[in-house]
């Protein structure tokens, strides 16, 4: 039997050729990069933790939890009534430690970041709520040209889902007009006076997203009063904006 002549091969367009080999370097760029995604994720955050970093991690959370009721239950309203209506607050420590109680109530001061910062008007509820997560924030009494500075400087509102900085008039007059505010001064003031559409104005800007200051934080967990970072610094709370503005 004479051999069979093979058999031609079936004729490929170069359309398909190039369409063909463009998919298979997209595969493996695509790949690439998942796995460089996965080694980005293991390296930062991705730790096997110890059953003991576990049992340490609750019991942190639970004495969070123990003191954190047990500070609420001074009586630090009627002994340390605040002398301005204005407060304002700075998250300076992160969750590590922090019961979920206490990220809830931090959340309801908005301060969802270390390093953000609001205007609070000081009242009974508010003065219970920070005695409770005392160790995660410091607050004070701003003076008039740090509120002028942050919301000049840091000033952004949350419009449409959106953040928009405070560089346009016209934004204020939109969303404050009806207040009878029509200009970024407009703002400052009903801030700095706590006046009567304090709270529409403080909802409409966002937290102030500070700078980390270079050297005045201690990291030490005492109140402010007995030389550490958290609690209460009165008027003192002008320098560390200062720093952080």
């Amino acid at each position: 039997m004479a051999d069979e002549e093979p058999k031609p091969l079936a004729y490929v367009p170069e359309t398909i050729l190039k369409k063909r080999r463009s998919n298979e370097e997209w595969a493996i760029r695509r790949k690439q990069q998942l796995e460089q995604k996965i080694r980005k994720i293991k390296g930062d955050s991705f730790v096997i933790r110890k059953p003991e970093q576990f049992i340490k991690q609750f019991r942190d959370r639970e004495l969070d939890l123990i003191q954190m009721k047990n500070r609420g239950k001074r009586q630090m309203w009627k002994s340390e009534a605040p002398v301005s209506k204005l407060l304002f607050i700075i998250r300076i420590r992160g969750k590590n430690d922090m019961h979920p109680k206490t990220r809830k109530m931090l959340y309801s001061l908005r301060l969802r970041k270390i390093f953000n910062g609001v205007f609070v008007k000081a009242n009974e509820r508010i003065i219970e709520i920070l005695q409770k997560v005392e160790p995660f924030i410091t607050y004070g009494y701003p003076n008039l040209k740090n509120v002028k500075d942050l919301i000049f400087k840091k000033g952004v509102a949350k419009i449409n889902k959106q953040r928009v900085p405070l560089t346009d008039n016209n934004i204020i007059e939109q969303e404050l007009g009806k207040y009878g505010m029509i200009c970024i001064e407009d703002v400052v003031n009903e801030i700095a006076n706590v006046g009567p559409h304090f709270k529409e104005v403080t909802s409409f800007l966002c937290p102030f997203i500070l700078n980390k200051p270079e050297k005045a934080l201690k990291g030490k967990k005492k109140v402010y009063k007995d030389g550490g970072d958290s609690g209460n610094r009165e008027d003192h709370i002008n320098e560390l904006i200062s720093q952080m503005n």
